[in-house]
């Protein structure tokens, strides 16, 4: 249990935060959202004493532990990966070290004698025996291979860094667990796995993250940051957004009564709590709307990016043939003889154990690299529009937005680039900001500007959901939904695909898996499973 009394923080007289009072309990789990800059990171971090606060304190039940994802990734370089895992549990480490200094002396005396039997008593009661087999498990359910668990985590990758110090954080089953951004990096499948870990966690969690599905699978509750306060809310990501765009349209609607919208946002919790006995986290989720008062739900002061695709014709019937295409990176091979063709009304969403297989198959797609053998043809009516995961070359050279955007566009006037910055929440004297000093959000919604004058009818969407925040992805995938072309696309974000793509494919080192459905029936064939296990072990 975490207590929360009177905390406000403020930085200059910019104040974040004002005088919050909650109390966040055990077998709930809670997630933090806000705008870009509303303080979700700080407010995790005052949690566990990185942060002061300007006023007010933090206090834990007695004897609980507090564990927290950490994002220092080269912090534990001379630690082995289980060694690692095990140091998230600082008390059982240094009994460990402790005992095993005991047991070294020479002198071994027997005052010494009673020491190590008291160590020994709570190393048990830590369930210290199987310390050793639980980071293993850890490890290798959030894919992190045996053969890697006695490395140096200085030889690691820094993506498997990544799941390693998860590992940590969820080592010894914490008391508190404070997770921020913890699907960065990983695979669907790990983010699968996580998501039913923490589904199923007993003790309090809160979690930031931009990954709505993630946070609809794990949350009980949702805390807002908005209007300089902190709430919380019952239910999940996707209720409190319904609720406070529904509220937002009642704001809106002058004539209509009291009476009207009070029935209106009732029958709006009765649905949400009705749908909440279908989620992982069925009771508390469902109790808490149940208990909502409808005078609670505010419309949010966020502001959502008007992203807007108009392609210039549809496309044909021939979109795209794909034939025996291969592709190997440093020794690795990545896809093999890929043979496909997009048929009209296709979004496709390609999956892949290895990252770098759907980006190398974009590229290459945007004539950006040369395949290893084999050949495409897109049809005669397509235009392609290419968002790629990296793209940092495109904002090297010290320029305006103004300028940049013109660089991309065939009207080059002030005024119509202003319209289309404008809608990417680039607003008055923003315009003028230099491209080369953005922010990574700010990179991204830049780019969809570049794309939305491309007007084109097929679009190549490369992880199109990294560093924008929630009203940024919000966003974009209402518009996806609504698209009228063709999508090319890969992703992290489960809520993104799901709601977008309609076919699935999966690439691998031995050949394609290739089905027309929605990603969350893929993943859970039994079928598939099985096709997957031989073409990863074949």
């Amino acid at each position: 249990m975490i207590t929360v009394s009177n905390l406000s923080i403020q930085f200059g007289k910019r104040v974040l935060f004002n005088e919050v009072n909650m109390k966040f309990t055990s077998g709930n789990c809670y997630g933090i959202i806000g705008a870009n800059g509303a303080g979700k990171s700080t407010f995790l971090k005052m949690l566990y004493g990185e942060v002061d606060s300007t006023s007010g304190s933090v206090s834990f039940g007695s004897g609980e532990r507090l564990s927290v994802l950490k994002q220092d990734h080269n912090a534990y370089d001379a630690y082995s990966v289980l060694d690692t895992v095990m140091l998230g549990y600082e008390e059982l480490s240094s009994n460990m070290k402790k005992k095993e200094a005991l047991y070294a002396k020479e002198d071994f005396s027997e005052a010494d004698g009673i020491k190590a039997s008291e160590l020994e008593e709570r190393f048990a009661e830590m369930d210290g025996w199987n310390a050793e087999n639980n980071a293993a498990t850890l490890l290798s359910g959030l894919g992190v291979k045996e053969e890697f668990h006695l490395r140096q985590m200085a030889d690691i990758d820094g993506k498997v860094k990544v799941k390693v110090l998860l590992a940590q954080a969820l080592f010894g089953k914490p008391d508190n667990l404070l997770l921020d951004e913890p699907t960065n990096d990983l695979d669907l499948e790990t983010i699968t796995w996580l998501e039913n870990y923490l589904a199923y966690f007993d003790n309090t969690v809160l979690v930031v993250s931009h990954d709505r599905h993630f946070l609809d699978s794990i949350c009980t509750h949702v805390v807002d940051i908005d209007f300089g306060e902190a709430r919380i809310y019952g239910g999940n990501y996707s209720f409190w957004y319904e609720s406070s765009q529904l509220a937002l349209r009642q704001h809106q609607s002058q004539n209509k009564k009291a009476e009207e919208k009070k029935k209106e946002l009732q029958e709006f919790i009765r649905r949400f709590s009705a749908n909440a006995s279908k989620s992982k986290q069925t009771t508390s989720r469902k109790k808490m709307l149940e208990k909502l008062n409808v005078e609670e739900i505010q419309p949010s002061t966020r502001k959502y990016p008007g992203i807007i695709f108009t392609p210039d014709r549809e496309p044909g019937n021939n979109v795209l043939e794909v034939k025996d295409l291969s592709k190997s990176i440093d020794g690795d091979l990545l896809f093999k003889k890929l043979s496909f063709t997009v048929e009209k009304d296709d979004k496709i969403v390609f999956v892949s154990r290895d990252m770098r297989a759907m980006t190398a198959l974009f590229n290459i797609l945007d004539n950006q690299l040369e395949p290893d053998s084999g050949e495409f043809l897109w049809g005669q009516t397509i235009t392609t529009g290419y968002l790629p995961i990296e793209n940092s070359e495109f904002f090297e050279k010290k320029k305006t937005l103004i300028d940049w955007l013109g660089d991309y566009s065939s009207d080059t006037s002030e005024m119509f680039l202003r319209g289309y910055l404008g809608k990417m929440l680039f607003s008055g004297e923003e315009v003028y900001k230099f491209s080369n000093i953005l922010s990574g959000g700010e990179k991204m919604r830049c780019m969809i500007a570049r794309m939305m004058l491309r007007n084109a009818n097929v679009m190549l969407l490369d992880t199109p959901t990294n560093h924008l925040d929630l009203e940024s992805i919000q966003a974009f995938n209402n518009r996806l939904s609504l698209f009228k072309g063709n999508i090319l696309m890969s992703s992290h974000d489960h809520e993104f695909i799901n709601t977008v793509c309609n076919r699935v494919i999966e690439l691998t080192p031995n050949g394609i898996i290739d089905k027309q459905m929605d990603y969350s029936e893929y993943e859970n064939s039994d079928k598939i499973k099985e096709l997957r296990k031989k073409l990863y072990k074949s």
